[in-house]
């Protein structure tokens, strides 16, 4: 076991390692308003969360920017999702003006609660040898006794990922160590699948798509009113995505930039990093909100002398970015 958030991650990632995921808190919703609370607040549809799927979604403002990424996992009657540690309060307070109008319909953070990431096909296989084959696609989960093992995204560079969500009672014991190759940093390894998370600096910031959620299955398009849902709907169909989630690297950092961070293209900002992580080799990775018409230039972090940025692949595609690129040649 190691910590997820500790400061120099491992390069390569490690073929087979888990970690725990302590940068997160889940939440636990009940009560018989649970799915229609949810259903007008989140960008995902809440017939589509069921007990072998576990998909990703987003709470935003009236204006579309979001203030929560999520996955929700159906746990029997309820519903849990995942919440940075460091926006817990923030997301619970801004949630709980709608569930007011819910009555007998409540919200708990889940103090003994944990999730694991894992790395690799063995480790999973360890906890469902006759079921893991069910895992066939990202968000795909199954109930093992009071927990949830879900596939997640792969990293880039094709590492299979899982996550195993205890909202009671943890038993770790359960993963074997002796295939732990090496430490995993779950950050890095969140990074490397090109999966955003928010922080207080960028809260309330991007809509879902500029953080390339809709192409993780966060955004449902025909579900109906939400929050935010007009302002989602209209970028989408309209084809107004000016600036999305890139993957990069930088040399020579002993600590990660800080979210919200410039980048620079021409001594001008195009946009932010959104998460970053320090590697072993000494380098970094980045995500970052940066504008299509700048993502094929050069880069620097903070100032034109700044650390130089190189782009890295993403595990899924993003047809944005290459419609961007291919309107400017």
């Amino acid at each position: 076991m190691t910590d997820s958030t500790s400061q120099v991650a491992s390069q390569p990632l490690p073929a087979s390692a888990w970690a725990v995921a302590d940068d997160q808190r889940l939440i636990r919703i009940s009560g018989p308003g649970t799915d229609k609370f949810l259903q007008g607040q989140f960008s995902q549809n809440l017939a589509d969360v069921t007990a072998t799927f576990s998909p990703r979604a987003a709470a935003c403002t009236p204006k579309g920017r979001a203030y929560c990424l999520t996955r929700l996992v159906r746990d029997g009657d309820d519903v849990l999702m995942a919440v940075p540690d460091v926006l817990v309060d923030t997301i619970s307070a801004q949630l709980r003006k709608y569930l007011m109008l819910f009555r007998g319909t409540e919200m708990r953070v889940l103090d003994d609660a944990r999730i694991l990431g894992i790395m690799g096909h063995g480790l999973a296989e360890q906890l469902c040898p006759d079921r893991i084959s069910e895992l066939d696609q990202p968000g795909a989960s199954l109930t093992l006794d009071a927990e949830h093992l879900i596939r997640t995204e792969d990293t880039a560079e094709g590492l299979l990922r899982y996550e195993l969500w205890q909202p009671a009672d943890p038993a770790i014991a359960q993963l074997s160590t002796e295939q732990q190759t090496s430490p995993v940093n779950w950050r890095a390894a969140e990074i490397a699948a090109g999966i955003a998370t928010l922080t207080p600096d960028t809260l309330e910031t991007y809509v879902p798509q500029m953080l390339n959620w809709q192409h993780v299955g966060g955004v449902h398009f025909k579900k109906g009113c939400y929050t935010g849902q007009e302002v989602i709907a209209r970028m989408h169909f309209l084809g107004q995505l000016k600036k999305s989630l890139f993957r990069f690297s930088a040399e020579g950092l002993e600590t990660p930039p800080a979210p919200g961070t410039a980048v620079l293209a021409d001594g001008k900002s195009v946009g932010e990093v959104i998460s970053s992580v320090v590697l072993a080799d000494d380098s970094a990775q980045c995500l970052a909100v940066i504008r299509h018409d700048a993502a094929e230039g050069s880069l620097h972090l903070e100032s034109t002398s700044g650390p130089s940025l190189r782009r890295l692949g993403l595990p899924y595609p993003v047809p944005e970015q290459n419609a961007a690129n291919k309107s400017d040649t």
